[in-house]
């Protein structure tokens, strides 16, 4: 009998139709709209993906096949995409894929898709920052200052490094701008991605003028297997409109808005990406493409050396959106789940006039300053991915299980060809979790058992389910 309850217990799950508006423990502002909720997809999407991934999968797995990439990784994140879509209409609640799955599969896997997006998420805002603090060290390299050897990264990465101390101070910056109010921060986010978005039509723009169509060939110089390896690679600039999803509670018109926004932020990023791929792999030789600054190298090759520096600032810019996008979406989570008593109480508690909640902000801010500050990018790096597609695999398992178990309940959007796209999701997400290396793994399993000690410990016995 006691075997039976606790296999009920872990397997109790929220009714969608009893999910109300505002639940304890506090309640988010609802004060996005439309465009400001597409602008943060596409700020989470739009970032290292044209500026990095883009030349590095060029040189050296798919050539000018790096459109194909980007094609096959946007076709797959888009069965993922439609998903969220259907949910994010339906349940328009904090939390995404861990109140989706929550809702659907049970408290268990909910808070195992929480639990590990706690732990990604926050890594993927250090990540960012040790990228931007890449370009910044370069540009103040090239006005000609010295900064001090010690601040310039973490330990190991150089003689004298001690600490990445731009990237620890950017995290803590963003962390700041998050506590300041939704609405505020929004505004933010908008302004830098359309700057971002400009400097990629520019890029786009000008370049096209100086193509050379026989760097198109040949097209696929590493056979077509290359360009769906180069698809596992790039598909990780694919996903933002995730953690945009993590917003829903404080969209002004959730149900409508927010499968509008999660479908327009990728259709916008993937018309992006496409133009990018041809300027990049038409302007230069495949070959000559630098995989770190692909798109500062190839104006270059055209003598557009000034230009180079704008798109650096560019990178930058585009970049720093993708920190904002996921710091927003980890504190979502965390206080989803903590209002949920699944974790404790005291992390749901919102600011009584901004109404974001700040004490999970400011921990994540910490937590990933100190990531950013003291591991190598590498390192870093590591931490994330595997959470991401588990939870894109959640979702779309999900979607399929709802649709048949409540096939009536009031859906705003509703995934096309069900069940054939969420499947085509949950394969492919399957599909790039074997291209990670043992390493993530291990350290994925370390994660996955301290989660559920947290849980049998704590969660399981002072969830509001478990209470009710």
């Amino acid at each position: 009998m006691a075997r039976f309850r606790m296999g009920e217990g872990v397997l109790r799950r929220k009714p969608i139709e009893q999910i109300e508006e505002t639940e304890s423990g506090g309640g988010l502002q609802r004060s996005l709209g439309l465009w400001q909720l597409t602008a943060i997809g596409v700020g989470g999407i739009i970032g290292a993906g044209i500026f990095t991934l883009a030349g590095t999968v060029a040189n050296g797995t798919a050539g000018p096949a790096v459109l194909v990439s980007f094609l096959i990784a946007g076709v797959a994140s888009a069965a993922a995409a439609l998903s969220y879509a259907e949910f994010a209409g339906l349940i328009p609640k904090a939390g995404s894929a861990y109140t989706y799955g929550y809702a659907v599969l049970g408290e268990l896997v909910g808070w195992f898709i929480g639990w590990d997006l706690l732990l990604e998420y926050t890594a993927i805002v250090a990540v960012v920052a040790i990228g931007i603090s890449g370009y910044f060290s370069f540009l103040v390299g090239e006005m000609g200052a010295d900064l001090p050897t010690w601040m310039l990264g973490a330990p190991g990465t150089g003689d004298g490094h001690r600490v990445d101390l731009f990237a620890a101070v950017l995290c803590l910056l963003i962390a700041y701008l998050l506590t300041l109010g939704i609405r505020n921060a929004a505004r933010f986010e908008m302004v830098v991605v359309v700057l971002k978005v400009l400097v990629v039509l520019l890029v786009i723009a000008v370049g096209v003028f100086h193509i050379d169509t026989a760097n198109y060939n040949p097209f696929f110089p590493y056979g077509v297997g290359g360009a769906f390896t180069g698809a596992a690679t790039v598909f990780f600039a694919v996903f933002g409109y995730d953690a945009m999803s993590t917003a829903a509670e404080e969209s002004k018109d959730a149900q409508r808005h927010m499968p509008k926004a999660i479908i327009y932020s990728l259709i916008i990023s993937m018309v992006l990406y496409v133009g990018a791929c041809l300027v990049l792999t038409g302007m230069q030789n495949y070959k000559g493409i630098d995989p770190e600054s692909g798109f500062s190298t190839a104006f270059k090759s055209v003598g557009l050396g000034s230009l180079a520096d704008v798109i650096a600032v560019g990178a930058i810019i585009g970049i720093l959106t993708v920190m904002f996008t996921f710091m927003l979406g980890v504190t979502r989570v965390w206080f989803s789940m903590s209002r949920d008593g699944l974790l404790p109480k005291w992390f749901a508690k919102t600011h009584p006039t901004r109404h974001v909640p700040t004490r999970v902000t400011w921990i994540v801010g910490v937590a990933s300053a100190a990531i950013a500050g003291f591991l190598p990018i590498g390192e870093a790096a590591e931490l994330t991915n595997i959470g991401i597609l588990l939870a894109f695999v959640v979702v779309c398992a999900a979607v399929i299980v709802l649709r048949y178990r409540q096939p009536d309940l009031p859906r705003t959007f509703r995934t096309p060809l069900m069940p054939f796209v969420p499947a085509l999701g949950i394969v492919f997400s399957i599909w790039l979790i074997t291209f990670l290396q043992w390493q993530t793994w291990v350290r994925f399993a370390v994660w996955f058992l301290v989660g559920l000690v947290v849980y049998f410990a704590y969660s399981y016995r002072k969830s509001e389910l478990a209470r009710r």
